[in-house]
């Protein structure tokens, strides 16, 4: 099944919805590529899907600003496994506060195997309250510069495979 919606900014669909179809009797996976993408591989703004690439994911594997999947890699990573700027999941790799069963981070870390400079313990008596952890080491515009990189990479490599296909 594919969907594809008329709209279109930059030469990307507002919405792209590509689902694996099984075609002459072979399975072919449902690349979406668009602001909006879901698929078995989606590239998008908002992106959900098997492999989501993009600014925020949702999937299985997730890589992007803002992500949330089982195996999540981004500034913000959510997931079973997560790294990223910040982390939280069942392991947990990040560069200033990562939060999970296994917290590693270069900064700060909470979880039940905690390694860090700073291990933040809850409760009161806790040399690292949680008060400690730095309010705004994070800037909306990082994210903003990375999902902004991000899709001129996508746009670039869209119209260098289009321009092959024609010529």
């Amino acid at each position: 099944m594919e969907y594809r919606s008329r709209a279109s900014f930059l030469g990307l669909p507002l919405i792209h919805i590509a689902l694996g179809s099984t075609v002459d009797g072979q399975f072919r996976r449902g690349i979406a590529t668009g602001w909006i993408a879901i698929g078995d591989v989606a590239r998008g703004l908002i992106a959900s899907g098997g492999v989501a690439i993009g600014g925020v994911c949702i999937g299985g594997v997730g890589l992007g600003a803002v992500t949330f999947a089982g195996c999540s890699i981004g500034l913000l990573a959510f997931g079973g496994l997560a790294a990223g700027l910040y982390a939280v999941g069942g392991a947990a790799f990040a560069w200033q506060v990562a939060i999970g069963g296994l917290a590693v981070s270069h900064a700060y870390a909470l979880g039940g195997a905690a390694r860090a400079p700073h291990v933040i313990k809850p409760g009161a008596d806790s040399p690292f309250p949680l008060s400690s952890i730095p309010h705004a080491p994070f800037r909306a515009t990082d994210a903003f510069i990375f999902i902004v990189l991000l899709f001129a990479v996508l746009v670039f490599t869209r119209t260098i495979r289009q321009r092959s296909r024609e010529g």
